[in-house]
């Protein structure tokens, strides 16, 4: 019976299915400030659903508004705003596969470069490589450490197959 158990649990490891998800601080080291070069740096990652954005900021002094695409051009967030935050810690899931749109609502904030967007695409196994060019060119900004971390999220059918594993175990160690 003992190897049988070992072999269910070989195979549960081999079967279960896990995908990457990454938790994004906004701006790398520079955090959501003045004076970080958002769109280079919305550039250098691939973003995926599941991902977490982490904005980072002195609360009081900047907000997160998430926007739609015409509100983010303009910096005119009297309409098109589809979710603010002020915490100086905010951290926004991103769950669709859709276009996101970012700006600081300050007063001459988003016209100074605080706002950027993303394209995230599905969730896969692997998040490498750089996203390629959006259409706003933005020189370089200076060196910054990569901020990003690694979580793993189980798809839902490699739960269901860890819990009939996990009850089939029980059985056998009866």
């Amino acid at each position: 019976m003992g190897e049988a158990k070992i072999f269910l649990i070989f195979l549960i490891m081999v079967f279960l299915k896990g995908t990457v998800s990454e938790v994004y601080t906004v701006g790398d080291e520079l955090r959501w400030n003045t004076g970080a070069n958002f769109g280079s740096w919305s550039q250098k990652y691939n973003f995926s659903a599941g991902d977490t954005l982490v904005f980072t900021y002195g609360k009081g002094q900047h907000n997160v508004y998430e926007v739609t695409e015409a509100t983010y051009r303009s910096c005119n967030a009297s309409t098109g705003v589809l979710a603010t935050y002020d915490s100086g810690n905010d951290q926004i899931q991103l769950d669709q596969t859709k276009k996101y749109w970012f700006i600081c609502n300050v007063d001459g904030h988003c016209l100074g470069g605080m706002r950027f967007f993303i394209d995230v695409k599905e969730a896969s196994s692997t998040n490498i490589g750089p996203t390629p060019p959006q259409r706003e060119p933005i020189p370089p900004p200076p060196p910054a450490a990569n901020s990003c971390t690694t979580t793993y999220v189980f798809d839902r059918w490699s739960l269901w197959v860890s819990l009939v594993a996990f009850g089939f175990l029980l059985q056998l160690s009866e």
